[in-house]
C-alpha cells in the first residue's frame, strides 16, 4: 500500500519554516498507536475532532446571541470554523504547520457550555472544582469522548487547546507558555474571530448601530467584516516575520486597538441589558440542573451513562456537554409541571 504519510512528512521538512512543528517530530500520544499510512498525526487529530460527538453539538450552542431569530447569527460551531479559517491563513503565510493549527482551532471549544460564557460562569459558581471551558475541552478529548477512552490526541494539539483562552487578560500574554507557534496562531485567531464576528452579529441584530462604534476604531479596522479580518491577519504575519519568528506577534498599534474594541464590545454588546437579562435566566437554568442532579444520582444515570467515579464531576460534564435546546428541555421536564387530564382516549 502506498504510504502517503511519509511523503507528507517529507514535504513538511522541505516546504515549511524551520520554526514550524513537524508532524514526524511530535512528542506523540499518551497511548502508542500504529501510524496511519495516509495521514500525518496532526491530520488524524483534526479528523478525530471533526467526527467527535462534542464537535457536532457545537452547532446548537450559543456564541453570543441566545436562541436568535435569523439564520445568519454565529453559533459555537461557526465560531470554531472561522477561527480555523483565520488560523490556516496565518499558518500558511508563515510556512507553519497548517494541519496542526486547524486541529487546535477545531478542538479549542469542545468543552464549552450551553449558553456561552453565561453557562461557564454558572458552572464555575456551583461546581466544587470551578469550571474553565478550555480545561473542559482538554477533559473532553482526554477522557469524555468515546466512553472514557478519549481521542488520544497528540501533545501539541492538546497543549494548544488547553492554552487558548484569553478573557479580558492581555492580548499577548507572556505568562501563557504555548509550546508551538501554531498554538499561538490559534490563540490570536480566536480573538480576531470573536471580535469581528461578534461585532458583525451585533450590527445585524441592531443591538448597536454603526454610529455607536468609535470612529477611531472604524478608521483603524475598516468599515467591513472582510477588511477587519484582513487587517489583523496581515498585521500578525508582518509582525511575526519582523521579529524573526521568536513568537507569533502583533504590532503594538493593533494590540492597543484590539483592547479598545474588546472594551467596547463588553460595554455595548456582552453587558447590554437586552442580552444580560436572558443570560441571567440561562445561568439559573444550569444552576438548577446542577443542584438537581447532584442530589438525584439515579436521574443523572438515566440520562448520562458515563461514570467517572466522581458524581459531582459527572454532573458538571453532563451539563457542560448539553446543547442550549437540550438544557432547556431537560430543565422544563424537571421543573415545569405537566398538565394532568382525567380523559384518556383509547381507540
Amino acid at each position: 500500500m502506498i504510504n502517503s504519510r511519509k511523503k507528507l512528512e517529507l514535504n513538511e521538512k522541505s516546504f515549511l519554516s524551520p520554526y514550524a512543528s513537524f508532524s514526524s517530530e511530535s512528542i506523540g500520544r499518551i497511548r502508542k498507536e500504529k501510524k496511519c499510512n495516509l495521514r500525518t498525526d496532526y491530520q488524524r487529530d483534526r479528523d478525530r475532532i471533526i467526527h467527535s460527538k462534542s464537535f457536532r453539538r457545537l452547532k446548537d450552542k450559543t456564541q453570543v446571541f441566545l436562541a436568535p431569530y435569523g439564520d445568519h447569527f454565529r453559533t459555537r460551531l461557526t465560531h470554531v470554523l472561522e477561527v480555523s479559517q483565520i488560523s490556516r491563513t496565518i499558518a500558511r503565510s508563515l510556512s507553519l504547520n497548517e494541519d496542526l493549527s486547524e486541529a487546535i482551532a477545531l478542538g479549542h471549544d469542545l468543552g464549552h457550555t450551553p449558553f456561552g460564557h453565561a453557562g461557564e460562569q454558572a458552572l464555575d459558581k456551583v461546581h466544587k472544582e470551578g469550571f474553565r471551558h478550555y480545561m473542559q475541552s482538554l477533559r473532553v478529548v482526554e477522557l469524555l469522548e468515546k466512553n472514557g477512552k478519549g481521542l488520544n490526541l497528540t501533545f501539541e494539539v492538546k497543549d494548544g487547546i488547553s492554552k487558548h483562552s484569553k478573557g479580558k487578560g492581555p492580548i499577548i500574554n507572556k505568562k501563557i507558555k504555548i509550546q508551538t507557534l501554531e498554538g499561538q496562531v490559534v490563540r490570536l485567531s480566536d480573538i480576531f474571530a470573536y471580535f469581528t464576528h461578534d461585532l458583525d452579529d451585533a450590527l445585524r441584530s441592531s443591538l448597536i448601530k454603526k454610529k455607536d462604534i468609535p470612529l477611531k476604531l472604524l478608521r483603524f479596522f475598516g468599515d467591513k467584516h472582510s477588511e477587519r479580518i484582513s487587517k489583523v491577519v496581515s498585521d500578525t504575519i508582518t509582525s511575526t516575520v519582523d521579529r524573526n519568528y521568536r513568537s507569533v506577534q502583533i504590532s503594538k498599534e493593533l494590540e492597543i486597538h484590539l483592547v479598545e474594541m474588546r472594551d467596547f464590545l463588553f460595554e455595548k454588546v456582552y453587558y447590554n441589558d437586552s442580552i444580560k437579562v436572558n443570560f441571567e435566566k440561562a445561568k439559573q437554568i444550569l444552576i438548577d440542573l446542577y443542584s438537581f442532579f447532584l442530589i438525584n444520582k439515579k436521574a443523572l444515570r438515566d440520562l448520562y451513562k458515563f461514570n467517572s467515579g466522581d458524581h459531582s464531576n459527572d454532573c458538571c460534564d453532563f451539563i457542560a456537554g448539553m446543547s442550549d435546546d437540550f438544557a432547556l428541555e431537560v430543565h422544563k421536564s424537571i421543573f415545569v409541571p405537566k398538565k394532568w387530564s382525567f380523559v384518556d382516549f383509547k381507540f
